[in-house]
C-alpha cells in the first residue's frame, strides 16, 4: 500500500494550491468506479464535472484513442487531416448547427464564441468598432481567462486578476425584464448557460429560454448557449436547449465531448457567423488534432449507440425521487434534469464540504458548490442497481 499522507504532503508542497481536493488519492478508473491507491472503491458522483460522462475508461473511447496513437496524434492545423471532417460532420448534425471551430478546453470554446460574437457584430451588424457588448447573466461560470472572469460576479475569481476586460453587461439569470432592459444597439451577443451548473444546479423559470431566442431574433443580437457542462446527455437531451425547443445562433461544447479521454472541445454557430473567421484571425495548434478529433467521434457515436441521452433522462428522474422521498430536513432544496441535481443542505445541518467528505468515508465520492450544495452528476452508464446503493449510503447520512 502506498502512504496517502505522504503522496498529498508531496503534491500540496509542489503544485500550486488553486484547487482545495478531499484527501484521496485515486489512482485507478472504471465506468462509474474509481479506486483509491489503497485499493478501496468510490462511486463517482461527479464525473469530472460531466467530462466523464460516458464513464472512465470505456472501452470504445481507449479502442478509438489507442487506434489512432498508432497511427497519428498531432499535426496542427497547417495541414489537413483524415479526421477531422467526420468528426465536425457528426457533431453540426447532432446540434443542428452549420459549422464547427474545434479547440481543447471549454474555456477556448467561450474565447472563441466570445470573438466570434463580437466580429459578427462589427462585421454583419454594424456596430462600431470596439463598442460591442455581450450580455451575460449573474453567477455565471464559464470558465478561468482573464476575459472570461471579467464578466463573473463570483469575487474570488476576479480579486487580484485585474485591469478586467470591458463589454459586458451582467442581468439577473431567468429575469427577462433584466435582459431586455439590457439590449441596445451595440448589442451583439446573449450568452448564458441554459442551466448555471457552478451556480448550484440553477434552472430558470419555464418559458425563459424560449423568450430569450425570440428577443434576440427580434433585435437581432446572437444567442450563444454554453453547454460545456450541460450538453451531451447531462440533462437528460442532447443539449440542454432542446428541453424548450429552441435553437442557438452559437453553442459551445467541450468536457464530454472527450470522452473522458482527453480534453476537446468546439465553438458551432450557423454559418453567418463562423464565416467571419479568416485564415490568421484565430487558431490553436491542438484544436481538431486528429487524436482528438478520433476520440470525439467515438464519443459522440458511445453517446447515441447505448441511449446514454435515455439513460440519464430515466435515471435522473428516478434518483431525484429518491432524494426527495429520503429528505428529512437535511436538504432544503433538491433541483435538477437528467443525472445532475443539486441538493441545498441545511445550512444548520452541515457544510456542504463536511457532507462530502462523510460520502467519501462511505465510498461515494462528491463535490459541494456554493458551500451548502452538493452536486449528484454521475457518469450517464449508471444503473438503477448502482443509484439504489448509493441512495442508502445517502439516507444513512442524512
Amino acid at each position: 500500500m502506498q502512504d496517502t499522507y505522504n503522496i498529498i504532503e508531496r503534491e500540496e508542497a509542489i503544485c500550486a494550491h488553486n484547487y482545495h481536493p478531499l484527501p484521496i488519492v485515486l489512482s485507478r478508473g472504471s465506468g462509474i468506479w474509481l479506486w483509491d491507491v489503497d485499493g478501496k472503491r468510490y462511486l463517482d458522483m461527479m464525473s469530472a464535472y460531466s467530462a466523464v460522462s460516458h464513464g472512465h475508461s470505456h472501452p470504445k473511447m481507449i479502442e478509438a484513442a489507442k487506434t489512432q496513437i498508432d497511427k497519428l496524434c498531432i499535426t496542427s492545423r497547417a495541414f489537413y487531416t483524415d479526421k477531422l471532417s467526420p468528426f465536425l460532420e457528426k457533431l453540426c448534425d447532432i446540434s443542428g448547427m452549420d459549422k464547427a471551430l474545434p479547440m481543447n478546453t471549454g474555456a477556448e470554446a467561450v474565447e472563441t464564441a466570445i470573438k466570434a460574437s463580437r466580429k459578427w457584430g462589427y462585421e454583419v451588424k454594424g456596430i462600431p468598432n470596439d463598442k460591442a457588448e455581450i450580455i451575460v447573466a449573474k453567477n455565471n461560470f464559464h470558465g478561468r481567462t482573464t476575459t472570461i472572469i471579467s464578466f463573473s460576479t463570483d469575487p474570488v475569481t476576479r480579486k487580484g486578476f485585474g485591469p478586467l476586460t470591458p463589454g459586458f453587461k451582467i442581468v439577473d439569470f431567468g429575469d427577462i425584464e433584466s435582459l431586455k432592459n439590457a439590449i441596445n444597439a451595440n448589442t451583439c451577443a446573449v450568452m448564458l448557460e441554459p442551466i448555471q451548473g457552478e451556480a448550484g444546479i440553477i434552472i430558470p423559470p419555464a418559458g425563459y429560454f424560449k423568450q430569450v431566442s425570440e428577443i434576440c431574433a427580434q433585435k437581432n443580437v446572437l444567442l450563444i448557449l454554453d453547454e460545456v457542462q450541460s450538453g451531451l446527455g447531462r440533462t437528460g437531451k442532447m443539449f440542454a436547449f432542446e428541453h424548450e425547443g429552441i435553437k442557438p445562433d452559437g453553442l459551445i461544447l467541450g468536457k464530454a465531448l472527450g470522452g473522458g479521454i482527453m480534453p476537446v472541445s468546439a465553438f458551432l454557430a450557423k454559418s453567418e457567423v463562423m464565416n467571419v473567421f479568416v485564415p490568421g484571425s484565430h487558431g490553436s495548434t491542438f484544436g481538431g488534432n486528429p487524436l482528438a478529433a478520433a476520440v470525439g467521434y467515438s464519443a459522440l457515436k458511445v453517446l447515441i449507440d447505448e441511449e446514454l441521452v435515455q439513460k440519464s433522462r430515466d435515471l435522473g428522474l428516478y434518483m431525484k425521487t429518491k432524494l426527495e422521498e429520503i429528505n428529512n430536513g437535511a436538504f432544503v432544496a433538491i433541483r435538477g434534469r437528467g443525472l445532475w441535481i443539486g441538493a441545498d443542505l441545511n445550512h444548520d445541518c452541515m457544510t456542504g464540504r463536511e457532507f462530502c467528505l462523510k460520502l467519501m468515508e462511505q465510498g461515494i465520492l462528491a463535490k459541494d458548490t456554493q458551500h451548502h450544495t452538493i452536486r449528484f452528476a454521475p457518469p450517464l452508464v449508471i444503473t438503477k442497481e448502482d443509484v439504489d446503493w448509493a441512495i442508502g449510503i445517502i439516507k444513512g447520512i442524512i
